[in-house]
């Protein structure tokens, strides 16, 4: 089930004012372009601002998200005719050949179970077409990134498209390593309080390594994250039968 951030109707719709830099999927499409990735498939898609960035970009796109509430919000966005939407996990995937399976923002690690996060990993591969690459990234645990996740530094308040605004803020409710929960809550000025809890899963670089390894895939590059200097990886894999001799740089 999805977080009442994604899944709860009212926060659904305010998701992409609350997170209107959207400057860390310029790396994704910049990936998309280097790869001549011509269809895609976007795991936990949310409300669709990337698979419609690549839909007017003139690719195929797949969006697959288990949140209703945030696909409503994507189908309304422009070239999102051109998107085939999925409810659901990739249980609900039908058959299909991509050259490009993204996951992007925190999808990877909202997998908590390990058996969940190496079905995903299988099924982006029965996805991919043999020459085909998953991209992704996940937070490093080492940097403990969830120290700044409190009310002082998070609060602000967003003025709404339509009129009306929202004060938001996060506050850290348990770290029990691998799992960090933390609490938004969301006031409107209407007097409306909404909150959504969340949990995520901080794999380590070897961890994931490992998991992609299991799930048949060959890491052929861990880069830093654009937005995030030196607190994320993006991982590139592709199907391990076939490990391109010409990658700019090869990871061991």
């Amino acid at each position: 089930m999805a977080d009442a951030i994604f899944e709860e109707r009212r926060l659904a719709q305010i998701y992409d004012a609350l997170d209107d830099d959207r400057s860390d999927l310029d790396a994704y499409l910049a990936l998309a372009d280097l790869l001549g990735a011509r269809s895609v498939l976007d795991i936990g898609c949310g409300t669709g601002t990337f698979a419609c960035l690549l839909a007017e970009r003139g690719r195929e796109v797949t969006g697959v998200d288990p949140a209703a509430a945030s696909l409503e919000v994507a189908r309304r966005k422009p070239c999102a005719d051109r998107v085939r939407w999925l409810t659901g996990d990739v249980t609900v995937l039908p058959p299909i050949r991509v050259d490009l399976v993204t996951m992007t923002g925190n999808v990877a690690q909202v997998f908590l179970d390990e058996q969940d996060w190496a079905s995903t990993l299988m099924a982006a591969r029965a996805a991919l077409r043999p020459t085909g690459h998953l991209v992704f990234e996940i937070r490093d645990p080492a940097g403990e990134g969830w120290r700044e996740w409190n009310r002082e530094r998070s609060r602000r308040r967003t003025e709404l498209p339509g009129g009306g605004s929202v004060e938001a803020w996060v506050e850290l409710t348990e770290v029990s390593l691998p799992l960090v929960s933390f609490l938004w809550t969301f006031v409107f000025d209407d007097g409306a309080v909404l909150t959504s809890n969340s949990t995520l899963r901080f794999r380590t670089e070897a961890e994931t390594r490992a998991a992609l390894r299991a799930a048949d895939f060959t890491v052929i590059d861990v880069r830093d994250a654009p937005d995030r200097p030196g607190r994320e990886f993006v991982f590139i894999a592709k199907p391990a039968e076939v490990i391109p001799s010409d990658w700019p740089s090869p990871a061991n």
